[in-house]
């Protein structure tokens, strides 16, 4: 079990999400970065889907009431355990009292806008339409169905695992693994600044169904240019702000399905790039889609950094997305022969 002790007002339980309820009107949730969580998991011998805690205002404090072994990935936000820094993308071993402290200063706020705290065994809440994750909007699942304020208790699923009585063994953890962004081979093209234009997050994009209905200046400027995420942005849709782009001439569309990464354009020119908790339709013309095997990448960029868009192709994204499969694959892999080893 977590005491939480200190956390901002976005703090929530979150697995990979909600799946097969959009036509019911019923939206994903789930972590922003899922590669985050999914790689937490992986190193905790977790099935890669458990649910954890996304933490996205800093200061964040918890408590471990039990000994339990623990991975905090994402964002880069200076863990400490007791007061003794820890390594990013780590596993390690708590005993029940330890207090974990993630730091709202003093760090590189271009590493990152989300970390996830992931324990053996998951954090264990109630499953709601086949999912831990919170829905913010719907206020169902996760925690009580909101996100996490000082005083509350978050079960983990441990006891299930290992029985209650039988401690973590330290000689299974006290590893990590190398961060996605520098891992995955189109990384070095990718990497974030917040704040300088210069060096963009850049996400790779497929044209969507309304993208030739744009005028000639509007599609160059949305790919010459980079665009702001602004204030008004959260886990429903990233507002950027940048040169107004113009349809060739006025149209109207019926509401139909949208999923996060679709890039809808409102009269006022201004893209939003719909986020994990997406409202299942929307009737905004759709400029482009973020491939899904980026939006780990644009999840981690904050309030005021730069993106930029690559156009590639729907093979390509597919490709991209089986990329990211087989880079799990190996690290599942790689962690498992680590472990035969120190048995």
């Amino acid at each position: 079990m977590i005491e939480i002790l200190a956390c901002g007002p976005l703090g929530s339980v979150q697995d990979l999400g909600r799946e097969g309820y959009l036509r019911f009107g019923v939206g994903e949730a789930g972590a922003m970065d899922r590669l985050a969580l999914m790689i937490g998991n992986l190193m905790l011998d977790n099935p890669a889907g458990l649910a954890g805690i996304e933490i996205a205002v800093f200061p964040f404090q918890a408590r471990f009431l039990q000994d339990i072994a623990f991975a905090v990935t994402g964002a880069d936000r200076a863990a400490q355990l007791d007061g003794r820094p820890l390594l990013p993308w780590w596993t390690q071993v708590a005993r029940a009292g330890q207090v974990l402290t993630l730091s709202g200063s003093g760090v590189d706020h271009g590493a990152g806008a989300r970390s996830y705290l992931l324990c053996e065994g998951g954090m264990d809440v109630p499953l709601v339409l086949g999912s831990r994750s919170t829905q913010l909007r719907g206020r169902f699942g996760g925690h009580m169905g909101r996100t996490l304020v000082q005083g509350d208790i978050v079960r983990s699923g441990v006891a299930e695992r290992r029985g209650a009585s039988s401690p973590p063994q330290d000689c299974s953890y006290g590893f990590g693994v190398l961060p996605p962004e520098h891992a995955l081979p189109w990384a070095a093209f990718c990497n974030a600044g917040a704040g300088n234009p210069d060096i963009a997050t850049a996400v790779r994009v497929v044209p969507a169904a309304e993208y030739r209905n744009f005028d000639d200046v509007s599609v160059q400027n949305f790919w010459d240019s980079v665009w702001r995420i602004s204030a008004q942005s959260d886990r429903y849709g990233f507002r950027l702000a940048g040169p107004g782009l113009a349809l060739r001439e006025p149209m109207e569309t019926r509401s139909h399905g949208i999923v996060p990464g679709v890039i809808q354009v409102p009269p006022n020119g201004q893209p939003i790039i719909q986020m994990r908790d997406a409202q299942p339709t929307g009737g905004y013309p759709k400029v482009g889609t973020v491939i899904e095997a980026d939006l780990w990448r644009l999840s981690q960029a904050p309030t005021g950094a730069w993106i930029r868009f690559v156009c590639v192709s729907y093979e390509a994204s597919v490709c991209a997305l089986d990329d990211l499969d087989a880079y799990l694959a190996r690290l599942k892999r790689h962690i498992a022969l680590y472990r035969q080893a120190a048995a």
